[in-house]
């Protein structure tokens, strides 16, 4: 049914964009492209699965101390990684987020194994619900509530706080902002736990929705959101979120259809026809700089 499949479609998607919130916003203040966010992610996801399982909290508290557990893995990230190449080539940053990426992933593979791992049984309950005919799962509903408020909640930081103006003025002009007496340096920090705190939630929805969490899960669902980055324009946060869900739906409709196993192929074919039409994105905007 078509209502039952946008819904499978929207709560992937969903998790799409809370990633892909982390690659835009960090984008779109220093125009750098955190591939360790991924493992962000995954990072996020192990925690809340560990704090299920070991420290028997609730899917909502195991939630909230994965986000926390992420952000400050982020900042770590952020000091560790990418402060020290402020000033050096983007091919060095980029170098050093690889490395980053690798390291948290071979760490977790150590630390945890290489199977994947799953939550503990009754984490919570899900049970169909039947919506004008259609069988959604509690679960979806609650992966895109929990994505909405935590997006609208983005929204309330972004247009709201006086953080959140700084973060919008570094992004129009990043050495202007500094010489205006903004502390970039903050503002940076701050991006990279806001968008690391997105990923944690990102990784625990996912965890639970496919009852597995694994090492290599940031890389996988990383590319993904990084295409939904650039899909939606990278550096626009309605962007991020509209790319992701528009990869979610094309997945879903792709398996339904029954080519689940070109459903990657599909995501990426529609990012490369939006982008060959608006290479900016969906909702990105062209910046003209004279040279």
């Amino acid at each position: 049914m078509i209502l039952q499949q946008l819904v499978n479609g929207v709560a992937l998607g969903c998790t799409y964009a809370l990633i892909a919130l982390g690659y835009t916003m960090v984008y779109g203040i220093i125009s750098l492209i955190n591939f360790a966010h991924g493992e962000i992610f995954m990072a996020g996801a192990f925690a809340g699965l560990l704090l299920v399982a070991y420290g028997k909290l609730n899917l909502f508290l195991a939630l909230a101390g994965a986000m926390l557990v992420s952000v400050l893995l982020g900042i770590g990230v952020e000091f560790v990684a990418y402060r020290p190449l402020r000033r050096a080539s983007r091919l060095s940053a980029l170098i050093s987020a690889i490395g980053v990426s690798i390291f948290l992933s071979t760490l977790a593979m150590l630390l945890f194994g290489a199977n994947a791992r799953g939550f503990p049984e009754g984490t919570f309950p899900s049970r169909q619900i039947d919506i004008f005919g259609a069988q959604i799962s509690s679960l979806q509903l609650l992966i895109i509530v929990t994505a909405g408020v935590l997006m609208l909640a983005l929204e309330l930081v972004v247009k709201k706080t006086r953080i959140g103006k700084a973060m919008r003025a570094a992004s129009e002009d990043y050495t202007a902002a500094a010489l205006m007496g903004i502390n970039v340096n903050l503002v940076v920090t701050f991006t990279f736990a806001l968008g690391s705190a997105l990923a944690a939630a990102g990784g625990v929805l996912v965890g639970v929705l496919f009852n597995a969490v694994s090492f290599n899960m940031g890389l996988h669902a990383g590319i993904k959101a990084f295409a939904a980055a650039v899909l939606g324009g990278i550096g626009s946060i309605p962007g991020a979120v509209l790319g992701g869900i528009v990869l979610g739906v094309a997945e879903i409709s792709g398996v339904a259809l029954g080519y689940s196993s070109w459903r990657d192929a599909i995501a990426f074919a529609i990012l490369v026809l939006v982008l060959l039409v608006r290479p900016t994105g969906l909702l990105g905007k062209r910046i003209d700089r004279k040279v």
